[in-house]
């Protein structure tokens, strides 16, 4: 059988992610977690330090939309590409 330690599970609850993110929730990007999703995705505008907002998901969970920035620009994407863009605490 499969068990965590204490200081995995710490570890995993502290890592926030735009999947993380519930409907009308914000967050600021971090960084970008996998290197080759990275070079699209800030192509995109997933830029550190741009606010993100989570303004609605698929009814089956994926694709999510999210709103990056000031200029309300929405984009759609995967919830396994929303899962590698960490945000700040």
């Amino acid at each position: 059988m499969f068990r965590r330690s204490a200081q995995s599970v710490a570890a995993g609850a502290a890592r926030r992610t735009a999947k993380d993110l519930r409907v009308g929730e914000t967050g600021t990007i971090c960084c970008l977690e996998d290197p080759e999703m990275a070079l699209k995705l800030l192509e995109m505008g997933c830029v550190p330090g741009v606010k993100v907002r989570l303004s609605g998901r698929a009814p089956l969970g994926d694709p999510l939309m999210l709103v990056l920035g000031d200029e309300e620009y929405t984009l759609s994407v995967r919830a396994s590409e929303a899962a590698t863009i960490l945000l700040k605490e």
